[in-house]
């Protein structure tokens, strides 16, 4: 089968993982303003080129897809430019820093029929995965609530970063690693009606909040509990789904995370202590493997992307909730 060609825009750490796994992609261009940075990954990927123009790359006539790993500020401009020129995209999550630069994204990919698959990556994790087979079996029962939690401890230097830098990146911990949160609850309770909750900066120098707490709510009453933080000494993933009838709880990520680990609490009829299975994956992450075929399937099946630009607004949408509630307590 013959593989299709690829741009990457964004030559970081995430421009570098999408590379290493292209799968069913052939990347013949890195593009990064750092153009050193480029050049970097071109040397370990023989024939491809190099460029600094962003704009140039995504009007190359012998590019079909692109793939947009840059700080947030560029991914919805980025990515608009693309589609409008016909290419299909994956965007990093967030997609944009707020729901707004989206606009330009839809009517790009609509007016050209571009496929843009937004990157959350989390789905593919091979405990959400499984968590997502239980449930859409029906095991669970009526959904009732969720509960996740997501932080890292940041380093030495972190506030200085450009994801502290609200002009770049939009916002802090809340649009960096909550957006993962709150996609993967919507993922299992549906779109949300109501967002509530509270952002702070507890311990980093920096003018975006270093820590999230939001209830978000959807029509059927069903209610997501979630945390992100920047302050989390020992870094910390774990995400509790609850039905009726028994629980999933997926904890760790790999890495320093943790081991990954699906645990499955199946309710008995007389209650007590349930029926407990645990799955575990130490072996090496295969997340953006499984979310690069899928997303060269859309391509070959030319169906529309989940998570795709709707999963991206309905995020971007909870988190432009609580930045204003959070405004509206300050200025009381």
């Amino acid at each position: 089968m013959k593989k299709l060609r690829a741009a990457v825009i964004g030559c970081g750490l995430i421009g570098a993982k999408r590379a290493k796994v292209a799968g069913e992609f052939e990347v013949v261009v890195f593009c990064d303003v750092a153009e050193d940075r480029a050049q970097a990954l071109a040397r370990q990927t023989p024939g491809a080129e190099v460029s600094s123009d962003w704009r140039e790359t995504v009007r190359r006539l012998d590019i079909e897809a692109v793939f947009v790993a840059t700080s947030h500020d560029m991914l919805a401009p980025v990515t608009a430019a693309a589609a409008a020129a016909g290419k299909h995209v994956l965007v990093e999550k967030p997609a944009a820093r707020c729901r707004q630069e989206l606009v330009a994204v839809r009517e790009a990919a609509t007016g050209t029929g571009a496929l843009v698959r937004a990157g959350f990556n989390h789905r593919y994790h091979r405990a959400f995965r499984k968590a997502r087979e239980i449930f859409e079996s029906g095991a669970l029962g009526e959904m009732m609530f969720i509960r996740g939690r997501y932080g890292h401890g940041g380093r030495l230097g972190y506030d200085k970063e450009w994801r502290a830098v609200r002009e770049i990146s939009g916002g802090g911990e809340l649009v960096d690693q909550g957006v993962h949160l709150i996609d993967l609850a919507g993922w299992f309770l549906g779109d949300f009606c109501e967002a509530k909750g509270f952002v702070g900066t507890y311990f980093w120098d920096m003018p975006v909040e270093d820590n999230a707490f939001l209830l978000l709510r959807n029509r059927s009453g069903q209610v997501a509990s979630l945390h992100a933080t920047w302050t989390e000494w020992k870094n910390l993933f774990s995400f509790e789904i609850y039905g009726r009838e028994g629980k999933l709880e997926i904890s760790g990520l790999g890495g320093s995370y943790g081991v990954e680990r699906l645990t499955y609490y199946k309710m008995l009829p007389q209650l007590g202590p349930p029926e407990t299975t645990i799955w575990e994956y130490p072996m090496q992450d295969d997340s953006w493997e499984a979310e690069m075929a899928d997303f060269a399937a859309d391509i070959r099946l030319k169906r529309q992307p989940v998570p795709g630009l709707a999963e991206a607004e309905a995020a971007l949408d909870v988190v432009q909730s609580i930045y204003q509630e959070s405004a509206r307590d300050h200025h009381r």
